[in-house]
């Protein structure tokens, strides 16, 4: 079964594996899959499920709220996003402007069958709308039971200080931050963590077996394996490339194998323990397009890498991994 971790500075504990349904849910899967996929997470422990308003143009939040019908609400964490473009893509369809921020969770509420989200995130940093104006739509959300707990994703660590600031002024707690993180993907570490730490923000990551490629699937010299998200240019395909383009990445993901052999582990088990290892991360964010992925991943809730094996792997992945605090920056547009 799941172990749980309080996120953030809160009382709220969540399933340190998390379902996710960005890439799998109302796209890549048929909704049948989808729903045996979340029973699943729910058979094995799970509680916690993570989705936003775009993940489809909608329809994914519409599949999880199916899904999770019949079920204890109380007994659940749901969480939802806001930022990118849904609908026709109108002016205001996108951004965190008051209008788009409180149309957006009432159409998630009623997508997601419920009435509240237990956290409500800001899918981006929107660099067209005053922060403050973002920062009291969230506040009003909360005072009206929308939303227990507010979070936000691909902020930077002084966007976080920021809006973290304004949220204790106005009264609500800002609790998480979803970034990406995995062995080969380190950039929140030098800046970002820290902050957190000092704030009492968790991090609920995504990508933890980085698209895939951590898991040992992708072969260096071989032709991305049909049905992979690497095929897939609807799965993420373009976002695998900044890993399958660099041959000794896939060749160092190999090399794990060894340790994750010695600790009775898959590769990608093996990835999602290592962000686990890290006690400012809350949750790693699974996906899923057959219910074995998710009986697999959690296998990973609960496992210790003894510190000699993290170290062996910083060994093995080397130059191989990115670690420039840069990156965070660049998620978010600069205008919309």
């Amino acid at each position: 079964m799941v172990n749980y971790r309080f996120l953030g500075n809160s009382g709220l504990k969540i399933s340190e594996i998390t379902y996710g349904n960005w890439l799998t849910h109302g796209s890549q899967v048929e909704n049948d899959t989808a729903v045996q996929c979340v029973h699943t997470a729910l058979d094995v422990g799970i509680t916690t499920f993570d989705t936003a308003d775009v993940y489809a143009n909608t329809k994914a939040e519409s599949v999880l709220g199916e899904a999770l019908k019949g079920q204890r609400r109380q007994s659940l964490e749901i969480f939802t996003k806001v930022y990118w473009p849904t609908g026709p893509g109108g002016a205001n369809d996108s951004g965190l402007s008051r209008k788009h921020i409180l149309e957006s969770i009432d159409g998630s509420l009623e997508r997601l069958q419920t009435d509240y989200v237990d956290l409500y995130q800001a899918h981006r940093y929107d660099h067209s709308t005053p922060l403050e104006e973002t920062m009291q739509a969230f506040a009003d959300i909360v005072r009206a039971g929308k939303a227990l707990y507010i979070g936000v994703s691909e902020w930077t660590a002084d966007q976080i200080r920021a809006g973290h600031a304004l949220a204790a002024d106005l009264g609500f707690q800002l609790i998480s931050n979803q970034p990406q993180y995995s062995a080969l993907w380190r950039v929140i570490e030098a800046e970002v963590v820290p902050v957190s730490k000092e704030l009492g923000v968790s991090q609920i990551v995504w990508s933890p077996v980085a698209q895939g490629v951590l898991s040992g699937k992708y072969a260096p010299g071989a032709p991305v394996p049909a049905g992979s998200r690497a095929a897939d240019e609807k799965g993420g395909a373009r976002m695998i490339q900044r890993f399958l383009e660099r041959p000794q990445v896939l060749q160092r993901v190999q090399d794990l194998r060894p340790i994750a052999d010695e600790l009775g582990l898959t590769l990608a088990q093996l990835a999602v323990a290592w962000v686990l290892q890290n006690d400012n991360v809350a949750a790693a964010l699974i996906g899923a397009s057959r219910p074995e992925q998710v009986r697999e991943n959690v296998k990973a809730s609960g496992v210790t890498i003894p510190a000699e094996l993290l170290v062996r792997i910083d060994q093995v992945l080397g130059d191989a991994v990115v670690t420039d605090p840069a990156e965070t920056a660049k998620s978010s547009p600069a205008a919309r």
